[in-house]
């Protein structure tokens, strides 16, 4: 089993950052609950990166607990997050912001 590192990028972190602001606004504490379980999606890459969909030229790694979508690209071993995207939205802007 190959063990890859796991890099978050600056653009990925902004979109937890999101989607926690999104669920406090919703309830108190689910935001925390939401980014806990994006993590432990993210960290499952260390493990089973590459063995996902492509989408957009990107991996597609649907989240567990949470309509997202981890997208992402692996590049001499080192699996790097790109976008963490709530699939509930418009398509369109899902095609914008992964073709960027």
């Amino acid at each position: 089993m190959i063990h890859r590192e796991v890099v978050v990028l600056k653009e990925a972190r902004n979109d937890i950052k999101q989607g926690k602001d999104f669920y406090n606004s919703i309830e108190d504490g689910v935001g925390a609950y939401f980014v806990n379980s994006i993590l432990s999606d993210i960290e499952s890459l260390q493990f089973y990166s590459g063995i996902h969909t492509k989408n957009f030229g990107l991996y597609q790694s649907r989240c567990k607990r949470f309509p997202f979508s981890i997208y992402y690209e692996i590049t001499n071993d080192i699996v790097y997050v790109l976008a963490i995207l709530d699939m509930r939205q418009n398509p369109n802007s899902i095609t914008e912001r992964l073709n960027r």
